[in-house]
């Protein structure tokens, strides 16, 4: 098993940044891609970014170009820095983990979620 735990949301405004922080425990060592997901209120639950071992990422378009995910192998942490930030992506965002090949779907873990809010 897997524990997932995100920290870093909050409110923000417009064209601000913020940077969340998502640390794994248990059994760390069978990791093999990290993502982010979000979920607006009223939508489903959509894909952000991941980022496989030993290296390439992925990102929604949405998202491409403003958003970095990053990851820490060592603190076994997986970071989502986000920038120029827009109302529409106010959601609770989601860390996941898998063991497999995944992308952007299938991820076996799910953190709880953090908020984040993008005032206008």
């Amino acid at each position: 098993q897997v524990q997932l735990v995100e920290s870093g949301g909050g409110l923000v405004e417009a064209g601000g940044s913020l940077r969340l922080s998502c640390v794994a425990s248990g059994r760390t060592f069978s990791i093999y891609t990290m993502g982010w997901f979000r979920q607006a209120p009223g939508k489903e639950r959509e894909f952000v970014a991941a980022i496989m071992w030993p290296g390439g990422a992925d990102y929604a378009d949405s998202v491409k170009g403003r958003f970095t995910i990053s990851r820490d192998n060592a603190k076994n942490t997986v970071y989502l820095q986000m920038n120029s930030l827009k109302p529409e992506d106010t959601a609770v965002y989601y860390c996941a983990a898998d063991p497999g090949r995944v992308v952007r779907s299938g991820y076996a873990y799910w953190g709880q979620g953090t908020q984040v809010t993008v005032s206008s």
